[in-house]
């Protein structure tokens, strides 16, 4: 833990805010929180980088409720930044990144460092992601002899490390922490030598020609080879007034957010497994649980639909998108739904909205180098070969049908096999 970090109360807070001269960035974490646990290493790296320039502190929402409410805070984790005693800059909530919170502690200060001494890195096979698919690459990869490298922009685990139960991968006992299960894989991956660098931003990246180049803020990595195993983010939802109220009525996280909506009606939006879950995990505190899905068929398992289906406390509606989120500074208060079949309008009565409505791929880097289909996917089939020699798509960021995390470890096997017979100078690979 950095000593950059301060942990207080909400007493000692309000008496920094009085006394301290220079800005502060707060971070309202709370207990079994999946965000939150992804953006402690990025808010310690950033106290390391900014602590001299920014006090970094970290408060409890659950021990400091009274504060919370007073500063209108309902999601977790949510970032706040303060300048002479008063709120400043844009608050930052949900699964965050580590560009997110850059950008937004660089807007208070300005650039305030020196560049760094760049490292250079030069290796057999560069992993692009640390997630199921790159860590089990790296795992094989690893095994053969490669020297092999992971860069993560984020910590390693991907979103398979934010699922708390994970109950249809092979082998494990009934279910598995996902975290536990990405941090068993990456133990894996090292201990084969695979070096893992994580939180690391990355610039740029040159996939054409024989040597594959990746620029970073402080390492400029070379490889004869590279997987590009990058994922997919949650996609926010496309609706007005829902960027504006994302950790203050809009949520990406019931396990993390839903305890805030007990006796309250709420919104489930989405219609995958993940939305159908998490509106019957919603049932233990709010009072109504209404799901909102843009279609009449449903991607989530019988079984999940069936039991919510069952459930008096929830009710669905098809054929329906979000237009607008409503609400008064600090609350949300309703939402206003669109049938997409003959437009009609309506406006219920909401406290809070969770959105599971897909993921994005996260391709833009390679945007002009290799192929990508209409939604943004890496063009590659079951070899995991893309367009150019040497270069590999892996887990969810491929062309694919089923993206699951047994799925994913697959793609990172074929690819690391795939580069492994491509270095050796196996003809067609």
């Amino acid at each position: 833990m950095s000593d950059k970090i301060q942990y207080m109360n909400t007493e000692q807070f309000e008496d920094l805010l009085k006394t301290s001269d220079t800005p502060v960035i707060l971070d309202f974490f709370s207990d079994d929180c999946p965000p939150c646990e992804v953006l402690a290493p990025i808010f310690e790296k950033m106290a390391e980088k900014y602590g001299d320039y920014i006090k970094f502190v970290k408060i409890m929402r659950q021990d400091n409720r009274e504060l919370a409410l007073k500063l209108g805070v309902t999601g977790s984790p949510t970032v706040l930044f303060f300048q002479n005693g008063k709120e400043t800059g844009n608050r930052l909530s949900g699964f965050l990144t580590k560009p997110q919170v850059r950008k937004a502690i660089e807007e208070i200060l300005g650039e305030v460092l020196p560049p760094p001494i760049m490292e250079r890195v030069d290796c057999d096979l560069l992993i692009l992601g640390g997630g199921p698919a790159g860590l089990s690459a790296g795992i094989y990869a690893g095994r053969a002899k490669l020297n092999t490298v992971i860069v993560e922009e984020g910590v390693c685990g991907g979103q398979a490390a934010t699922t708390s139960h994970i109950a249809n991968y092979p082998g494990t006992d009934g279910a598995i922490n996902g975290r536990v299960l990405t941090n068993n894989m990456k133990d894996q991956a090292v201990s084969f030598g695979v070096r893992i660098d994580d939180l690391k931003e990355v610039f740029e990246v040159k996939l054409d020609g024989p040597e594959k180049y990746v620029l970073t803020e402080d390492t400029e990595y070379y490889a004869r080879a590279i997987i590009l195993a990058t994922g997919a983010r949650p996609r926010a939802l496309d609706a007005i007034g829902a960027e504006d109220r994302k950790g203050r009525g809009v949520h990406y996280c019931a396990t993390c957010d839903g305890a805030m909506y007990e006796g309250t009606d709420v919104i489930v939006v989405g219609g995958g497994s993940a939305a159908i879950e998490e509106a019957i995990f919603l049932t233990r505190f709010a009072d109504h649980v209404t799901i909102v899905h843009r279609r009449d068929g449903f991607r989530a398992a019988q079984t999940e639909l069936e039991e919510a289906r069952d459930n008096a406390k929830i009710s669905i509606l098809t054929n329906q998108v979000v237009k607008e989120i409503r609400g008064g500074e600090h609350v949300l208060k309703e939402a206003v739904l669109k049938d997409v079949r003959n437009g009609e309008e309506q406006t219920i009565p909401v406290s809070g909205a969770f959105v599971y409505v897909g993921n994005d791929p996260q391709t833009k880097m390679f945007e002009g180098q290799v192929e990508l289909d209409e939604k943004g996917y890496i063009a590659a089939d079951e070899d995991t070969k893309t367009v150019l020699a040497g270069v590999y798509a892996a887990g969810d960021v491929r062309t694919k049908t089923i993206r699951q995390v047994a799925t994913a470890t697959s793609d990172g096997a074929i690819a690391a096999i795939m580069a492994e017979k491509y270095l050796n100078g196996f003809a067609g690979v």
